[in-house]
């Protein structure tokens, strides 16, 4: 399945090449345009008579790595960005109606257990396209993936984003010839409470409410595979109970999976902010490249 048609590199000259052969191969394989940034911040200009020969480093820097790319029938172009990285990034997608931004993942973050810096944290939260931050890495194609999937019925967005997610882990599983794992965790609401002697509700009561759960879950989540071709697939599913952001990290562990698809949905009505604590927390616990999509309602603050 063709998804994309206008994909964005960002370029970091200090990652090896493997995400933009990604980016290349995914740009191919779609029938794609494919643009290349250098993206540039106001202090790289802090002398005026350095600002020409610095933009002509960075374009020969491009050149360069064009130059590298093999002659395949890929539309390839070049940009020179200046400003805040993250917001020109996304400006760029308002322009030019990208539809994906590949980025290798930045080597540089606040926290040691955080594999994202701020300006890959800032185009989760802010770029209204999908976002794919691909971590280094020797291996040409991915041997596992791992989507994770929010079934909520009472979502009418969720169901949107679940759709998406399914239809590109499929798409880059049946590409990548990869092992598909499709992860849905649920719990019931306020089981810890229900359960506290205070609630005076038999233990036995609780356990059935804990069953009917678990038995609507798996039918809503083998209703939504039930949606998609998963005929061709090496593919598993997972139906978990417990806190998503423990739980789908360990799985992807568990797992090795080397990518891992989800989208970012918030529900705290801040505009503009939309990643949500539980992707935000499960972000900062997996050492996996992460391609993080949002529903088609989402409005970005950058203008």
């Amino acid at each position: 399945m063709n998804r994309f048609g206008n994909i964005l590199y960002i370029n970091d000259p200090t990652h090896n090449k493997s995400a933009l052969d990604r980016a290349v191969k995914l740009a191919r394989s779609n029938g794609a345009k494919l643009t290349i940034a250098s993206l540039s911040t106001e202090e790289s200009f802090s002398l005026n008579s350095f600002e020409k020969t610095y933009l002509k480093l960075k374009e020969q820097e491009l050149d360069e790595l064009l130059n590298k790319i093999p002659n395949n029938g890929v539309e390839i172009k070049k940009i020179l960005l200046k400003g805040v990285p993250f917001i020109e990034a996304i400006k760029e997608v308002l322009r030019n109606n990208v539809d994906l931004i590949i980025k290798p993942v930045s080597a540089k973050h606040s926290f040691p257990d955080m594999l994202f810096g701020s300006d890959d944290m800032h185009l989760l939260r802010k770029c209204p396209c999908p976002v794919w931050l691909v971590k280094s890495s020797k291996r040409k194609t991915y041997s596992r993936i791992l989507a994770a999937v929010d079934i909520d019925p009472g979502e009418k967005e969720n169901a949107e984003l679940n759709k998406l997610i399914l239809e590109l882990a499929t798409s880059l599983a049946l590409q990548e010839n990869s092992e598909l794992h499709i992860v849905h965790v649920w719990q019931l609401l306020y089981e810890s409470m229900l359960r506290n002697g205070r609630a005076r509700i038999p233990a036995s009561e609780v356990d059935k409410m804990v069953r009917d759960g678990r038995k609507l879950h798996k039918k809503s989540f083998a209703d939504l595979l039930n949606q998609h071709d998963l005929g061709q697939l090496k593919y598993k599913s997972h139906l978990l109970k417990g806190e998503p952001d423990d739980v789908i990290p360990a799985l992807a562990k568990k797992k090795k999976a080397e990518l891992i698809i989800m989208g970012t949905v918030a529900r705290t009505g801040i505009p503009g902010f939309f990643i949500g604590n539980t992707a935000e927390k499960i972000l900062a616990r997996v050492d996996s490249s992460v391609l993080a999509v949002k529903p088609g309602s989402f409005i970005t603050p950058v203008q």
